[in-house]
Formats: C-alpha cells, sequence, structure tokens
C-alpha cells in the first residue's frame, strides 16, 4: 500500500445565495472539475432565527447529472416532478439522479421557519457518462439511523452512504459504483483510508484541518490529489470532518450551461427546449 500525495489545496469561495452562507470550492480558478465531481457547495453553518424564510431553492430544472446532499444540521425538504417527496433530517443523505430530466425544490419544512436553528448542507454534483444521461430520474433519502458509522480506530469513523467499506454497504445504489462518505477524525488521531490509484479522489475539508501525508489541507479546502498511491494518510491534530469519496473519472466532454450538464452544446439547446416545452413535468405544487 503506498499513500497518495497532495498536489494542492483549494480554497472555497464565499459566494452567499440570499442570506445562505455560501462556500464554493469546485468549480474553481485552479480547479475546473475533478471527473466525475463536478460541483460543491457548502451552505452554512449558521443559525437561523424563529420566523425565517428558509432555504432559497425553489423550483429548478436539472437534467444529465446526479445531485447528492448531505444535512449535516437542520433539515431539507425535498419535492420533484417525478413524484418523490421526502424530508431528509439532520445526518441524513438525499442522492437524486435528474437523468432525463426533472424540476425540484428544495426547501425547509415548515417547523424550521417557524422555530428556526442551525442548519448546514453540502451539496455535490456527480455526473453521468453519455450513456446514462438521459437515464429515469430517481431519488433516494436516507436518514441518520440508516447510514453504517465504521470505526477508523483511534476514535474516529466513517459514515458509509454509497460503496463498500470495512463488509459494510453503504444504503445507497449508485448507478456509476461513486463510493462516498462522510468521515469524522478526533484530536490527535491518524488514520488510513482506500483511494485506489485509478479513481478519483474527492477530499473536503468541511470542519477543522488535516494533514495529507503530511501536508496540510486547511478548513474549507479542497484536495486535489496524485495518483501515486491507493491510499490516503489522514491526520488532524484538534478534530475534523471530511466529505470523503472516490469515483472512476468519465473522460468525457462536459458541457455546461447552469442545471443542465451534457456532452455537447447540441445537447444543451435540447434540454432548454424540452425544459421551456413542459417535458420536465409540471411544477406547480412543489413549493413548500
Amino acid at each position: 500500500m503506498t499513500d497518495r500525495s497532495l498536489i494542492a489545496a483549494h480554497l472555497a469561495h464565499r459566494d452567499d445565495i440570499a442570506d445562505l452562507v455560501t462556500r464554493r470550492p469546485l468549480p474553481g480558478p485552479g480547479l475546473p472539475q475533478i471527473d466525475p465531481f463536478l460541483f460543491l457547495n457548502h451552505h452554512g453553518p449558521q443559525t437561523y432565527a424563529p420566523g425565517n424564510h428558509g432555504l432559497p431553492f425553489g423550483p429548478h430544472p436539472h437534467r444529465g447529472f446526479e445531485t447528492v446532499t448531505f444535512i449535516l444540521e437542520g433539515s431539507l425538504a425535498h419535492h420533484d416532478t417525478g413524484g418523490h417527496a421526502y424530508v431528509v433530517d439532520a445526518g441524513g443523505v438525499q442522492w437524486m439522479t435528474a437523468g432525463s430530466g426533472l424540476i425540484h425544490a428544495e426547501l425547509s419544512p415548515p417547523e424550521f421557519k417557524r422555530d428556526g436553528g442551525p442548519m448546514e448542507i453540502l451539496q455535490l454534483w456527480v455526473n453521468l457518462p453519455g450513456r446514462l444521461k438521459m437515464t429515469e430520474p430517481r431519488y433516494t433519502g436516507v436518514q441518520a439511523d440508516a447510514i453504517p458509522v465504521l470505526p477508523l480506530g483511534e476514535g474516529s469513523d466513517l459514515r458509509l452512504v454509497s460503496g463498500s467499506f470495512a463488509d459494510a454497504q453503504g444504503p445507497v445504489d449508485s448507478l456509476t459504483g461513486v463510493f462516498m462518505s462522510v468521515v469524522s477524525l478526533a484530536p490527535g488521531a491518524e488514520v488510513r483510508v482506500p483511494a485506489p490509484a485509478d479513481r478519483s479522489v474527492f477530499l473536503y475539508a468541511v470542519r477543522g484541518a488535516v494533514t495529507i501525508g503530511g501536508t496540510p489541507l486547511p478548513q474549507w479546502h479542497l484536495a486535489e490529489l496524485s495518483h501515486d498511491g491507493d491510499t490516503l494518510a489522514l491526520a488532524s491534530e484538534a478534530g475534523a470532518l471530511l466529505l470523503f469519496g472516490h469515483a472512476d473519472p468519465i473522460g468525457e466532454p462536459v458541457v455546461a450551461h447552469g442545471p443542465f450538464v451534457m456532452n455537447t452544446r447540441e445537447e444543451i439547446v435540447r434540454a432548454i427546449h424540452d425544459y421551456q416545452a413542459g417535458r420536465f413535468g409540471d411544477p406547480a405544487g412543489l413549493r413548500i
């Protein structure tokens, strides 16, 4: 086993949405994507007062990729034109395959708007290969108690969302074999996790700082890693929370326009036309 090395640490850009504190490490000036990982928004942490407006993500379309949303604090109510409706609470995850296209809303439940409270959410976009971009949309919502918590030693653990680890299987069945998890490192911990050399690794420091093979990755930074090994040596002096995943690179052209990610400009134009023609479904009733 050989440890991968850190090429660069990319700081998340602050880009608030309405009153929602938002940091975005990907895409960034020096890193347009980590194929197939396209985009990450880190919302919060912040505390909403009672009588708030909640999350600002009213009905909007997607085609050609998947959204994976981690609710670290607070809650999120999801409705979409595929007929899926679910409320994910703190510690839970939702995995939506937009595929051929749908419209969804991601808003705060009425109770959160009434009472307020802490909020921290991560949303990751994962690309689909051309052969799956027009697949039928699907949705999986998973609460915290359905996510295996696997010990890494020294008081640290890995919450397994998709893929396999230590003879356990994550509750989400990824179309493309994506491994996705949330890693919690205790103060002073030093652990190793598998990171196959032929796969793209996504590693973001949500809270706290870590070192990768002795090289610092500060809080709110995304790791750009070499392919020179098959494990990651992680250590944290004060403790840390990490978003950690890996996947096979797709190696296809990426043409993105707002909420659509396809392989060609012509496919983007078709997505816009299909959306405008109502082929993504009727968004009436998606506001919560």
